[in-house]
């Protein structure tokens, strides 16, 4: 096997930013201990030691002071509240989602409509639209036509979405935000709430059950099997219809 070109070394874990203990190189700091009292400006190896005393951290918590302050503080505890208040942060924060629609002046009413109906959709799911009409050649000298445009679709979702941004002309676009309003995607949780109900009651018709919980007796037509020997007498030769030969024969 060829030797592998330089030396490999195993992936080192990222230092914290914050200095602790013996990760503070400043000669003096100033100490605040555990109960948040400030013991005035000590020697760097002294507030380690009171720190070490306590079973506790030292902990560099403003770097650009002068001198530096320390706190002297359970680091595990602390890195693990701070990752907490983090975490309820990004949780209670929203995402804004904002989608796109392009149009032209000339745009057919069935176009339209389809286009429409993709902003509802939009607007339905709590999203931000931008509407933009693109101008080509000689419709650039119509602009107020882009502007009706905007202003009907902004009228026809007006229930949903309201104007967040007035429309704008930037080069050959025009441009317009549409926002969500309290009302949007309410007609769609409600469609969600009864098509979940009646595949409920679906399924409980299912399992024979009505929807007053009641038990459904299932009742079926089925056709009574015919007995062996009735199937035998139709198939028997002794009833088949004697053919010409027999006739002749029994003549004989």
């Amino acid at each position: 096997m060829r030797p592998r070109r330089g030396s490999w070394e195993p992936p080192r874990r990222p230092e914290p930013q914050t200095r602790i203990n013996d990760a503070i190189r400043v000669a003096r700091v100033r100490l605040i201990d555990e109960k948040g009292e400030q013991l005035g400006i000590k020697q760097a190896d002294e507030a380690r030691e009171y720190a070490y005393g306590k079973g506790l951290d030292l902990v560099e918590v403003a770097a650009q002071a002068d001198p530096p302050v320390a706190r002297v503080m359970d680091y595990g505890k602390y890195r693990y509240e701070l990752e907490q208040k983090a975490k309820a942060a990004r949780k209670n924060q929203t995402q804004i989602h904002v989608k796109e629609i392009k149009l032209r002046p000339k745009i057919g009413i069935h176009d339209y409509e389809t286009k429409m109906g993709h902003v509802v959709r939009f607007l339905n799911q709590r999203a931000k639209v931008k509407v933009t009409i693109m101008f080509r050649g000689r419709e650039r000298e119509h602009p107020d036509r882009g502007r009706d445009l905007l202003m009907r679709l902004a009228e026809d979702v007006r229930e949903i979405g309201a104007i967040e941004t007035q429309p704008l002309l930037e080069g050959r676009n025009m441009t317009m935000v549409l926002a969500p309003t309290r009302n949007a995607g309410v007609k769609r949780d409600a469609e969600a709430e009864n098509e979940l109900g009646s595949k409920e009651e679906v399924q409980g018709d299912l399992d024979g059950r009505s929807c007053d919980g009641t038990r459904v007796r299932a009742t079926t037509s089925r056709a009574s099997p015919r007995s062996r020997s009735e199937r035998l007498t139709r198939t028997s030769p002794s009833r088949r219809r004697p053919s010409r030969s027999d006739r002749t024969r029994r003549r004989r």
